[in-house]
Formats: C-alpha cells, structure tokens, sequence
C-alpha cells in the first residue's frame, strides 16, 4: 500500500474538522477540506470530489454506497469518522480493495449527556420556556403555565440498558434519585450490580416507565420495535427518548401516539430517515429535537477527527490501520 502512496496523497474531507487534525493532515497530504459544517454535502459534490482524491475522509451521514466507491477505481483509502459504518457499503469497498477504517466507541458519556439533557428539556417544557422568553412573554415563576413533569425520583426503563450508553445514562440517573429497570434479550449481570437496575420484559417496562430510554444498536431484530403497540403500553404520562438510532422507532406510529397524547412527549436526538425530519415532529411543543448531537463536544470531535488521522497515518506508513475493518485488503494489495 505504502508504494501505491508513494506521492503525497490527496485527501477530501467531507466537513470541517478539529484544527489539531487538519494540521496533521497537511503534514502527510494534500488536503482539499469542504467547509460547510452547517450541512450533509451534497451527493453531486461528494462525487465529483471522490473523482480526485486518493483518501476519502467521511463523516456519519455521508452515504457511501456504490456509486460513490465506483466513482474512483483508483480510491485508495475510505477513513471514516464514524462507530458504526451504517452509511458505508463495506462490501463493496471490500470487493474493490478499498480499506474502510472506522472510530473506536469513545462517545459513551458525550452521549450519555445529552441523552439525560432531552429528558431533563422535554419533561419540564424548557424548550416552550425559552421560546416564551424570546417573544417577550414571562407567566411568573409560579405560574403553573407551563407546570412540567418531575425527573427526580420517576422510573426510567433502559431498553438496552447494558450496553455502554444504557449503562452510563443509568448512573445519571441514580443521581436524580430514579427507580432504574431495564429490558435486554440476555442478563446483564455487570449492569446491574453497578448501577442496581433490574431486568423485566420488554412489557413491563414499557408499562411502568415515566421515561423510556432507547439505547440499542439498529438492527433487522430492533428496527421499529417501538411502534404501535408499544405506545398502546406506555403510560399517557410517559416520555420516550432516543438518542441511538432513529429507525427504532417507527416514526409515523410516534407521532401518532403524540397526537393522540397517548404518551406526554418525546425527546430524540435521531430521526428515521436523517437528515429528514418530519415537519409534524418540528412543531409539536412537547417534543425537543436535536441534530444528532450525540458525540457532540469539542474534546470528542477532536479526539474523533485525530484517530482517523492516526489510521490514515498507519496506511500512508504501510501498516494495517488499528481500527481497519477489512483488514484483509490491506494485507494483500
């Protein structure tokens, strides 16, 4: 590989990234960087970029199918800043020798974070609070217009509560005092010895929780696993919240329970078909939107945007990349 990169490689990246990184990457290629950090680049411009550049340096929500991988015969490297390559057509890029290289699951507590955040927001109505604030308007500080829900001391159900980010939002949660159950398809037995949370059906917990917390990984088993039913189950009084994958929920089926208050309110961080978000969704006062903003912190996006250096580095070098997920191609081209 290091012979085929003999000349200075030149990378694109897809969005703006830590200044730290950007430098790096100067040292070692010539780097053609899109600036626009407000949005997804473009299909037609990833394309055309792909067209001229040795290394693909992509985010998240860049879709890398077929098109864009055979838009280059010649792509050498696709070094992605993502955990999971979701967007990314692994086998074809396989197919084509083309080593795809990922990020290491560093986004636990960022996460974690904002997961407990869009509770906190969608339970005691801050989002209806500031835009109350912003026209102008001030009911006083013990009106009860916009009288909200507690947080302290309510049941929250993980489902998928032993994993990483189940695990870390239960430990928040302990501090505010809440009754902590979980649903997984098998035990979780460390789970629960650190943070005293208790397995149930995935029934039960729908039916007990005053919030409901999404942590699985998307999968043909969990997509849309909330959907009609589900919400049929969940108190009237009850809250879901998503920061994991949006297509866990069956978003059609969400807002219906939203219109019909079968449930009080919805906080998410992801959406079904990103970077889509449903107009009804946008303007329901009970729920409290984010731009999957998950990992986002400087210190992790910084750490992010440095390991993908580190792994496009390691194959500039003639190494395997540490976080290479087809490591094969590596070894034999």
């Amino acid at each position: 590989m290091s012979d085929k990169l003999k000349k200075l490689p030149h990378i694109f990246v897809t969005q703006p990234i830590a200044q730290s990184a950007l430098d790096r990457l100067r040292e070692i290629a010539n780097v053609t960087l899109n600036k626009d950090s407000s949005k997804i680049i473009a299909r037609v411009k990833l394309i055309a970029a792909v067209k001229k550049c040795d290394i693909l340096f992509s985010f998240l929500h860049d879709k890398i199918d077929r098109a864009v991988l055979a838009a280059n015969p010649k792509l050498r490297m696709l070094a992605s800043m993502t955990i999971t390559p979701d967007n990314i057509d692994v086998a074809e890029a396989t197919k084509r020798d083309i080593p795809v290289t990922v990020v290491p699951p560093i986004v636990t507590e960022a996460t974690a974070d904002i997961h407990f955040g869009l509770m906190i927001a969608v339970a005691r109505r801050m989002k209806e609070g500031a835009a109350l604030v912003r026209a102008g308007k001030f009911p006083g500080s013990q009106s009860s217009h916009l009288a909200g829900s507690f947080v302290h001391g309510k049941t929250i159900g993980l489902v998928g509560g032993g994993g990483r980010i189940g695990r870390a939002t239960a430990r928040r949660a302990l501090g505010f005092g809440m009754r902590l159950i979980y649903w997984s398809p098998r035990p979780k037995p460390e789970a629960e010895r650190e943070t005293g949370m208790k397995r149930v059906t995935l029934d039960q917990l729908l039916a007990e929780s005053d919030f409901v917390s999404l942590h699985p990984p998307l999968n043909a088993e969990t997509r849309h696993m909330i959907s009609d039913r589900e919400f049929g189950l969940m108190k009237p009084t009850a809250f879901i919240i998503n920061t994991a994958r949006g297509a866990i929920i069956d978003e059609k089926a969400l807002m219906r329970a939203l219109k019909k208050k079968k449930i009080a309110g919805a906080g998410l961080d992801v959406f079904e078909h990103e970077p889509i978000v449903p107009a009804a969704l946008k303007v329901m006062k009970n729920v409290v939107a984010t731009p999957h903003l998950g990992s986002g912190v400087m210190e992790v996006r910084d750490l992010m945007a440095n390991i993908v250096v580190d792994n496009i580095q390691a194959l500039i070098d003639g190494h395997v990349p540490p976080n290479c997920i087809n490591p094969q191609v590596v070894k034999r081209s």
